[in-house]
């Protein structure tokens, strides 16, 4: 009998078309970083849809490590590494140096603002010279300084009643922190519920 585990009904369904994404992006032998692996589910599903990727699952919160391992453990995925505790401020990160790609969902707008900086420089130390050096992130965001719809706006101010220093980013900002460590956006893809999908490359 499976363990019951934490399930984000969010995840459940972003998770699919999200993958449908990666599917075009990521090569069929990509190794790939996931920052911020919450409860696992997406990175159990989508190693399970792409079984020649590798990935390593990480997570700022030490308490969500045993869940993401028990879920990927449970699905009999091979091509899951441990999950780490990471925390995109630290110098260096506690990973090695030679992914393809880093995928990130739905963390920078549930962080202070200077967790999205430290996620680029952070990249840039662990994607490979020699590999498609791919940045794959999403969430909401807004489009030059103004939200995409009421249920963006009024999400928006959920997350500064909880905390004044998340919310939701401004695409043009976080493209200028991601020039600055020499990354390019090369997609934007529009996904339900007024959610992006950006790509950049190194």
């Amino acid at each position: 009998m499976n363990t019951a585990l934490p399930c984000a009904a969010a995840s459940e369904r972003n998770k699919e078309p999200i993958l449908e994404q990666l599917r075009r992006f990521l090569p069929a032998d990509a190794d790939v970083l996931e920052i911020a692996s919450g409860t696992g589910q997406h990175v159990a599903h989508f190693a399970a849809a792409l079984p020649g990727t590798s990935w390593q699952p990480t997570d700022y919160e030490f308490d969500n490590l045993i869940p993401i391992a028990t879920r990927c453990d449970q699905s009999g995925l091979r091509n899951v590494h441990d999950p780490l505790q990471l925390d995109v401020h630290a110098t260096p990160w506690p990973v090695p140096d030679h992914f393809d790609a880093l995928v990130c969902i739905n963390m920078i707008h549930i962080a202070p603002w200077s967790a999205t900086p430290a996620l680029f420089a952070g990249a840039k130390q662990v994607l490979r010279e020699d590999g498609p050096k791919l940045i794959v992130l999403y969430g909401p965001y807004r489009e030059g300084g103004r939200h995409t719809s009421p249920s963006n706006e009024q999400f928006d101010a959920s997350l500064k009643s909880r905390n004044p220093n998340w919310g939701v980013r401004d695409l043009d900002e976080v493209g200028a922190e991601a020039a600055a460590q020499g990354f390019r956006r090369i997609a934007l893809e529009r996904l339900p519920a007024n959610n992006l999908l950006l790509v950049f490359a190194g």
